[in-house]
């Protein structure tokens, strides 16, 4: 018998341009004193024009927090929500990458809440209500706009989740125009950030199921067709291109919202924290010598052979071991192609530093009882020396 639980985002818009109907999507959701979070490079290049005047046409009064930046620390939560209630906003959108809209996520919740961000880590343990929430990625890559997770970097380097349906924004919109001029190393890490989601949802021993698996095949499809054109001088102004890559990182981003990442991520995240390589790139870093791991489990190396044809069409495999290494290669050789740093030694790390990633690896317990092999310190020391 089958059963689940699926939650994702209410309203999806998809369509080049869309960031127009900010103004006319804030004032259906009721909101007419509104806080926009972003980051400087996306205010730089101006990304935000069309949905600000939008929004000022519309009557809705704007302020912008524009200091996010990448694994965003605790303070700049504070900052934010500060802003929000100095302001009286009672209507947020996160403009931006993963970064800025995990912020706005806080910022929609807090304000209003009854808990402090340090009583809210964890798996469903914010309650209460938010302020309405639009979502707008200005890259392909982290699914943000339909999960219920913000991350949050605490200390030094430690990253931990904030996961409730309470972070759900009320409306996702898709802008290819807002991508079009992405650098080519940007939208390669974000793109296989996307994919990560979508493989570790497909495999996940924790809440696996037939929507997820669904979502994350098709988020497969859309990215491994689309990656290497978007990539491509020629291709990076690709607007049907941009517009498939920003869809198939939404869908991975439902997938893994209901069927949660696993080891890949919990490996990339101390990587990410103590390094500041970004999320993207930490992810691709990692993803090849932790499916290599996997592959002992014989449910997982089915699962990934059941993958296989996506990125290998045409071609029959004469077992499932056979499929999950084409399945390996093809990803290897996309990291090749859209020329993704492949060794963790080539963004500063020696083998002196892989003790302390593999005992904050061990942290993030909460990722890593998803995946389908059983991770312990000496196993993540292995994995990440097969990185260096």
């Amino acid at each position: 018998m089958t059963t689940l639980s699926f939650e994702t985002t209410r309203r999806v818009y998809c369509e080049p341009g869309a960031s127009a109907k900010l103004g006319q999507l804030m004032a259906e959701l009721g909101s007419t004193r509104v806080v926009l979070v972003t980051d400087p490079g996306v205010m730089k290049l101006g990304l935000p024009q069309a949905g600000l005047d939008s929004l000022k046409a519309a009557g809705i009064a704007v302020t912008i927090y524009d200091r996010t930046e990448a694994d965003p620390p605790e303070k700049l939560v504070h900052e934010a929500v500060q802003v929000a209630k100095d302001f009286r906003a009672d209507g947020v959108i996160g403009f931006g990458g993963g970064s800025s809209m995990d912020i706005a996520k806080l910022v929609a919740f807090l304000p209003v809440a009854t808990q402090p961000l340090s009583e809210i880590y964890g798996v469903g343990n914010a309650r209460g209500k938010r302020l309405p929430l639009i979502q707008v990625p200005t890259t392909a890559g982290t699914g943000s706009e339909v999960t219920g997770i913000a991350i949050i970097t605490t200390g030094e380097s430690e990253k931990k989740g904030v996961v409730s349906p309470l972070l759900l924004p009320d409306i996702a919109l898709l802008d290819a125009d807002l991508t079009l001029g992405l650098p080519r190393h940007v939208t390669a890490a974000t793109g296989v950030d996307a994919m990560v989601h979508a493989i570790e949802a497909y495999t996940s021993r924790n809440k696996k199921n037939a929507m997820s698996d669904a979502l994350g095949r098709e988020a497969l499809r859309l990215l491994s067709k689309n990656i290497r054109t978007v990539c491509s001088p020629e291709g990076m102004k690709d607007r049907a291109a941009r517009s498939e890559m920003l869809l198939g990182a939404m869908l991975a981003g439902m997938a893994f919202a209901n069927a949660p990442v696993a080891a890949v991520h919990a490996l990339a995240y101390p990587v990410g924290g103590h390094f500041h390589v970004p999320h993207g790139l930490s992810n691709a870093l990692m993803l090849p010598h932790v499916l290599r791991f996997n592959l002992e489990v014989e449910t997982a190396a089915a699962q990934y052979a059941e993958l296989a044809p996506i990125f290998v069409p045409n071609k029959s495999f004469s077992s499932a071991t056979a499929g999950a290494g084409a399945l390996l290669a093809e990803l290897e050789a996309i990291i090749d192609d859209v020329k993704l740093e492949k060794q963790l030694r080539q963004v500063g790390i020696s083998h002196n530093h892989l003790p302390m990633l593999a005992k904050d690896a061990m942290n993030q317990q909460r990722l890593l009882v998803n995946n389908p092999r059983e991770v312990g310190y000496d196993d993540a020391l292995k994995i990440y020396e097969r990185a260096l």
